[in-house]
């Protein structure tokens, strides 16, 4: 079944003649897919308006517009007022009103119209209005308070936010600052650590090149002392051969006068 849209807005009519005098006038409007009624009233008396689905179809083939297109450009110029349109409620004679408002399109102003009768009656046209006005001043009252409450608990959320927030931040310096602080202790203690096994490791080094140092001089002490043997046994072994060879020709020499 087509579930019909609803709506009301407030005319302020100029006279056309006289510019000073307006009238004020209600336009409920019922809309459909293919047609619409329109109910307006000034408090006083009331008109109708029905479209039915040929009469929408005929003025937009008149226009070269789908009937889609027609009904939402209607809605929308008697659904909500434009401040661009100019809006006419005239006497079209024997009771009825013309409802009339202009629109622009492809920059050319157009005018559309529609004839409305006098309601047969109009206490009750107004009524239905008004309690139509009623129905939606609760609704919006309803949907503004509905609207204010869910602002507050987003607002006492959003307070309960942002000192949650506020206090993880602070636990996180916290946290860092103690993080921090830990790793420059450590740091510095594996600093003293790496400084002191450096300075163990040059003692070592300097130990063992002074080792290295005494044990070459050792050696050179000892290589000189074998030297010297050496050369005090040579010049002891060459006075010795020449002693033996002195006597030998004089012993010899002695044996031969013996002969």
């Amino acid at each position: 079944m087509e579930s019909p849209r609803h709506t009301c807005v407030k005319l302020v009519i100029s006279e056309p003649d006289n510019e000073t005098e307006s009238e004020l006038i209600f336009v409920k409007g019922t809309w459909y897919l293919t047609r619409f009624d329109l109910s307006i009233t000034n408090g006083l008396q009331a008109w109708t308006c029905h479209a039915t689905e040929e009469e929408v179809k005929e003025r937009a083939s008149q226009w070269d517009q789908p009937v889609s297109e027609y009904i939402d450009l209607a809605e929308k110029y008697l659904g909500f007022e434009q401040p661009d349109s100019v809006y006419g409620f005239s006497d079209a004679g024997n009771g009825f009103r013309r409802l009339t408002w202009t629109f622009e399109k492809v920059g050319t102003k157009l005018e559309w119209r529609w004839k409305c009768q006098l309601s047969p009656n109009s206490k009750k046209t107004t009524a239905a209005v008004l309690d139509f006005l009623m129905d939606a001043n609760i609704r919006l009252s309803e949907e503004v308070v509905w609207k204010t409450q869910s602002a507050d608990r987003l607002k006492l959320e959003a307070e309960k936010c942002l000192a949650q927030s506020e206090k993880l931040s602070n636990e996180k310096t916290d946290f860092e600052n103690k993080i921090y602080g830990k790793f420059v202790e450590v740091l510095n203690s594996k600093k003293a650590k790496l400084r002191q096994l450096r300075d163990r490791l040059s003692k070592q080094a300097t130990a063992s090149q002074l080792h290295e140092e005494e044990d070459e001089s050792t050696d050179r002490t000892e290589s000189f002392d074998e030297e010297t043997d050496e050369d005090n046994n040579g010049e002891g072994q060459g006075k010795n051969d020449t002693g033996t060879s002195k006597d030998v020709p004089a012993s010899r020499a002695r044996g031969r006068k013996r002969k």
